[in-house]
């Protein structure tokens, strides 16, 4: 359970993180400027549970993996979108990082307010409502449990 931190459509990558962090030595000193030039105090008051939840092609533009990277580092649950952009939806998947889409679930979110997410049933709950998604395939939960593809290689040697 965590709290709601709502975006609009067609987030980019830049958005996420910009350009010029990229070259700072890994994810832990990036994550401080998640989201900076959208909105200053998201890294700071983001709290580990917390979800993003967004609009439309979520993660458009380039495919560097450090954008799904930070946000994971800041301990989000999840992020949830209507659609994502394929490469970012891959990058996460394979990182880790959980990704659902809903529609419904996106435009009913309220900033700030609790929600929760369950990957095991396939259902978002919020304060009074609660959504179905597709289920991910035993495969992929199996990625996304294990913490990334490459964590779940090693456990499955």
């Amino acid at each position: 359970m965590g709290k709601i931190w709502k975006f609009g459509d067609d987030v980019d990558t830049d958005q996420i993180i910009a350009t010029q962090y990229l070259l700072l030595p890994g994810v832990d000193d990036m994550k401080g400027h998640t989201f900076e030039g959208l909105r200053p105090e998201f890294a700071g008051g983001f709290a580990p549970g917390d979800i993003i939840v967004a609009g439309k092609n979520f993660g458009c533009g380039s495919s560097r993996e450090q954008a799904p990277r930070v946000i994971k580092a800041l301990g989000a649950a999840a992020v949830i979108a209507p659609t994502f952009a394929r490469i970012f939806y891959r990058n996460s998947i394979n990182i880790g990082l959980p990704v659902v889409m809903s529609a419904e679930a996106s435009a009913a979110a309220v900033e700030g307010e609790p929600i929760e997410v369950d990957l095991e049933q396939g259902t978002i709950t919020t304060a009074g409502s609660s959504f179905a998604f597709p289920r991910y395939p035993d495969h992929v939960l199996d990625i996304v449990r294990a913490g990334g593809l490459i964590e779940h290689l090693l456990a499955t040697g």
